[in-house]
């Protein structure tokens, strides 16, 4: 069953300040499922997945640049981003990849601390950041101070996630391993962690884990 696992210790009961935690995982890990349970329980969710979609759809603050760079033959019929024609590019040009992240992660960014200040405004039970590329990146780790209190990580096996992106989004299994490839690996992901969801059965037992992470994080204190 899905499985929670506390990797810290003496966690004090009264946090000083607002809790912000990031929660990771691969692609079909079960991220969503868990922001949106943590959601109902009181927490403000900030996806920069769900950012990346807003800045590159149809005005998006990345399209005037993605079309200069890339040209407008990545874009769709109604102004936004051709996702597949542009994921077959990066997968198969690195340099692209490098270019495409140097015009999105700066607006994701900027993105994600306006709304942290917009949901700390209303006091919410604490800050969850759903970051696809937490380890990847430089916005979240090994910052000073810290951008975090605290990592979530989601973590299944990879046959799972195949199955589970395959029903989700249709993608071929070839296309889906090689966006597991391009994302930071388990092990990587599982050292950063304060906590980890074994995501190895059903949703509805991840339901209850997330449930049992809300109770862990309401007695985490900020830093």
């Amino acid at each position: 069953m899905a499985d929670l696992k506390n990797k810290s210790s003496n966690i004090p009961h009264q946090p000083s300040h607002l809790l912000r935690v990031g929660l990771t995982g691969g692609i079909g890990s079960g991220k969503s499922v868990v922001a949106t349970e943590l959601e109902k329980y009181g927490a403000a969710i900030i996806d920069t997945d769900l950012i990346a979609h807003e800045i590159t759809k149809a005005n998006g603050l990345a399209m005037s640049a993605i079309e200069q760079f890339f040209g407008p033959e990545f874009l769709l019929d109604d102004g936004s981003l051709d996702r597949q024609k542009m994921r077959e590019l990066i997968f198969a040009d690195p340099k692209a990849k490098e270019r495409l992240e140097k015009i999105t992660h700066p607006l994701i960014y900027q993105e994600t601390k306006r709304l942290s200040l917009l949901h700390q405004s209303k006091n919410p039970a604490y800050l969850v950041y759903v970051v696809p590329l937490l380890v990847e990146s430089n916005f979240w780790i090994n910052q000073s101070p810290k951008a975090l209190d605290c990592i979530v990580v989601i973590d299944c096996p990879e046959t799972q996630q195949i199955a589970r992106v395959q029903e989700r989004n249709g993608l071929e299994a070839n296309m889906i391993q090689k966006i597991i490839a391009s994302q930071a690996s388990r092990h990587d992901r599982l050292v950063i962690a304060d906590y980890v969801i074994e995501n190895n059965q059903g949703i509805e037992d991840l339901k209850i884990e997330a449930q049992r992470l809300h109770q862990i994080l309401l007695r985490h204190e900020s830093t």
